[in-house]
């Protein structure tokens, strides 16, 4: 006799889903608890859409969060693959803020406080030196 163990997502009282994996089942309803969360939100919005379209629109957002997320952070929507190719999406690269200003480097020098006698210079490498 061989054991099998499934994981089952249940909803309501309905079974929606069986995985094989406890992390795809963990997967799945956090992907319908975030669809649920967004229900509520469209339902709150008064646009002109019957309860089947936000379930669907709401289900259609949960299931590509880390696209709409990109999005809402001001990223580009990546481009799909071209059919036929096993290549996966590229997504636009992430960037880390760091808290610290970031500068050009120029190839010039740049004097600086020209009218306070020019005592501090931008260096090739656009960092200041004092001259005398």
């Amino acid at each position: 006799m061989a054991v099998i163990v499934k994981y089952v997502v249940v909803r309501d009282g309905d079974e929606k889903m069986t995985f094989a994996t406890k992390k795809e089942a963990d997967a799945h309803d956090k992907m319908l608890d975030i669809a649920e969360n967004l229900y509520q939100f469209l339902k709150t919005e008064n646009m002109d859409l019957s309860e089947e379209q936000i379930d669907d629109l709401s289900l259609c957002l949960a299931k590509n969060k880390t696209v709409l997320l990109q999005l809402l952070k001001g990223g580009k929507y990546p481009q799909p693959a071209k059919t036929g190719d096993t290549k996966k999406v590229e997504t636009a690269p992430t960037v880390k803020k760091t808290g610290k200003k970031e500068t050009k480097k120029s190839n010039e020098s740049v004097k600086t406080d020209e009218d306070t006698g020019g005592k501090k210079k931008t260096t090739k490498t656009g960092k200041q030196k004092k001259s005398a």
